[in-house]
Order: structure tokens, then C-alpha cells, then sequence
């Protein structure tokens, strides 16, 4: 079983980001593999399990959903369902630090999470170009009805989302390499003290790691690469959605500049307020004014559905408050077999204006039938 999120990095369920960051670097210091070379199994596994949990509670959306739902709430943010390191996107959060502390060792940042202390190659590793700064992710609340809920649908949504520049194909222009680089992406820096010589390794502030700079920028995207426009989007519905599940719409977000991969859509499902029913679960509660005839001499009412109407049987003799269950008339179980219940309660319906005839006739009844036991 995972451990909880907040207690792994140790700090409250309320914490800000600021105190979210410092005890994630805290902790970085403490468990990166290359400070515990006695233990590097357990430390990898360690370092692994705090940057899940500051990537899940940095992130405003997986938190919510991890508050509200736990583990299960955030599997699907991840690729491969569970977290690995292609989900981790707070690299610059600590670049700082890794490039202070762990410089010696030589390589890029992308080297201390990829490389021989997470399983990679040994010895000289190719270093790899970035590609570009990724696209930004979409959000989008989408509310339906419970009926949309139960039989699953295809909605289609209207966005403005960055696309690639459909004159340049993304690339902002002509390029040429990064002078400051030379087409690598980094920049080394080598400082030597009585304790020998460290090379610290960083991004390129010139290329921002791509390698290449924009020598002609595109007239039709200024350079940018990618251009706003407004797009309709299919969404495709499971049934059997509840308030707060989302569905992840991969490489569907904003396209990133220059080249830079596409973010995500993110679509979190709102419940329409409906007029009749309450939903617990995969039940559905409703209240059905019954006469007091009904509940004393037994009878039948009618009973909505979500997608016609029941008649139910009231026994003789019924009190107010009484549950009956119809069941497989409720909310389609989230990838499995079958459907909840409605849960219909009946209650006294009581009139707010009576004539007087009636009044007088509810009187002899009130005589007739005795005062109510005690309890």
C-alpha cells in the first residue's frame, strides 16, 4: 500500500506550495543516490517515492483529486498508470540544486533522473537535444446530466488552444544553432578548487535547450511557432462518471513553442443539479408524496426513472419515511457490469389548504381511529 502523499514528504494536509517546495529540497538533498552510496537501491526507491508525492501535490488539479479521492484519484495523470519518471515535470524546481551539489559527477540534469543512477546507460551517455518547452495543459469542466452519466455520450467542446504555425510547421522560423551551446542544449562551467576540479552542467539560457536559436522568425507566428485557434474537441464519455473523475486528453493541449511537445486536455466532470433524484454512489434517492390513504390502505404510485416510470406497490399500513428499492434502475457501475438502485422514500403528503368539510372530516377520522401509541 502507498504511503500518503503529505506524510512522505512530511508536512500538513493544508501546507502552501512554499512549504510543499522547501521540504521536497530537503529531502532531495537527503535521499538522492548520489549522497547515499552505501544504500543506492533504497535511496533511488526513496528519491522516486518524495518526487511522486511533490509532483502530485504541486500540481493544483492531481491534489484536489488526490484529496478527494486518494491513489486511485491520480493514476490516471500518469502514462503508464503508475508514476515514473517521463510524469515528473518540476525539474527546474531543483535544477539549482543538483547543479551545486552533484556538478562534479559531469552531464545534465536529465542525467541524475535518467541516467546510471536510475537505470540508464553507463559510462559516456549520448546527451539528447530537448526538444522544446512543452505546451501547457487545458482544462475543462464539462457538467452532465445523470442521465449523461449513466448511458455515457460524445460531447463536442469549442476551445482556443495553441496549434503549430501551419507556415512554418512549428519551427518559428529559419534556425541555426546556439552559438552560446554549439547545438547541444548545455552549458558547462568548470570550477577548480584544492579539492579538484567540478563541471557543473545547465540548460542553455541562449536555446532554453533546444540547441538551435531563430535566425529568419516566421512572419505568420513571429518566431513562436504556434498560432491560437479556436477548435471543436470530442470528448468521448464512459458511462457510469461521477462529480470530479477526469478524463486526460493526451497531446491534445496547447502545442508547446518551437517544436515543443502538446500539453493535455484535462476534462473534469461536473453533475448537473437534478430536480428529482439525489445520487449516492451508483443509487439514486428519490421522494414520492404519497396520500394518506395510500399509506393506510395500501395502493400503488408512480415512480420516475431516468429514462421512464415504475409503478410501485405500497402495503397497507406504510409509515412515512419508509424505503423501498428498485433495483438496476440507478447509475451504471465505472468499467464493470450492472447498474445501482433507486432508493424511493415515501413520505406524507400533506396539503397546505384544506376547506372545511374536510377539515371536519379529518376530525371524525382523528376520533374514530384514537390517539397514536407513546414511545
Amino acid at each position: 500500500m502507498k504511503k500518503d502523499y503529505y506524510e512522505t514528504l512530511g508536512v500538513s494536509r493544508d501546507a502552501s506550495p512554499e512549504e510543499i517546495k522547501r521540504a521536497y529540497r530537503n529531502l532531495a538533498k537527503k535521499y538522492h543516490p548520489d549522497v547515499s552510496p552505501g544504500n543506492k537501491e533504497e535511496a533511488t526507491e526513496k528519491f522516486k517515492e518524495i518526487s511522486e508525492a511533490y509532483e502530485v501535490l504541486m500540481d493544483p488539479n492531481k491534489r484536489a483529486l488526490y484529496d478527494q479521492y486518494g491513489h486511485e484519484g491520480v493514476s490516471g495523470a500518469f502514462k503508464q498508470g503508475n508514476f515514473t519518471w517521463q510524469d515528473f515535470t518540476h525539474f527546474s524546481d531543483i535544477e539549482d540544486l543538483f547543479g551545486d551539489l552533484f556538478g562534479g559527477r559531469g552531464g545534465g540534469l536529465f542525467d541524475f533522473f535518467f541516467g546510471e543512477g536510475f537505470g540508464g546507460r553507463t559510462g559516456t551517455s549520448q546527451r539528447r537535444r530537448a526538444t522544446g518547452e512543452a505546451g501547457g495543459n487545458i482544462t475543462v469542466k464539462l457538467p452532465l446530466s445523470l442521465k449523461e452519466m449513466t448511458e455515457g455520450v460524445e460531447k463536442e467542446i469549442r476551445l482556443k488552444r495553441f496549434i503549430k504555425c501551419p507556415k512554418c510547421g512549428g519551427t518559428g522560423g529559419k534556425t541555426a544553432t546556439c552559438p552560446t551551446c554549439g547545438g547541444t542544449g548545455q552549458v558547462r562551467k568548470v570550477q577548480r578548487s584544492i579539492l579538484g576540479q567540478f563541471v557543473s552542467v545547465t540548460t542553455c539560457p541562449t536555446c532554453r535547450g533546444t540547441g538551435v536559436v531563430i535566425k529568419e522568425p516566421c512572419s505568420y507566428c513571429h518566431g513562436e511557432g504556434r498560432v491560437k485557434k479556436e477548435q471543436k474537441v470530442k470528448i468521448r464519455i464512459p458511462p457510469g462518471v461521477a462529480e470530479g473523475n477526469y478524463i486526460t486528453l493526451r497531446g491534445q493541449g496547447h502545442a508547446g513553442p518551437r517544436g515543443g511537445p502538446a500539453g493535455d486536455i484535462i476534462v473534469i466532470i461536473q453533475e448537473k443539479k437534478d430536480s428529482r433524484f439525489q445520487r449516492v454512489g451508483d443509487d439514486l434517492i428519490v421522494k414520492i408524496p404519497v396520500s394518506y390513504k395510500t399509506l393506510i390502505l395500501g395502493g400503488e404510485v408512480e415512480v420516475p426513472t431516468l429514462n421512464s416510470k415504475r409503478n410501485l406497490s405500497i402495503p397497507a399500513g406504510t409509515a412515512s419515511g419508509t424505503k423501498f428499492r428498485l433495483r438496476g434502475e440507478g447509475i451504471t457501475h465505472l468499467h464493470s457490469h450492472g447498474k445501482g438502485d433507486i432508493i424511493v422514500e415515501v413520505v406524507l403528503w400533506t396539503p397546505r389548504r384544506i376547506s372545511s368539510k374536510a377539515k371536519k372530516l379529518i376530525e371524525e377520522l382523528d376520533a374514530v381511529l384514537g390517539v397514536p401509541p407513546k414511545v
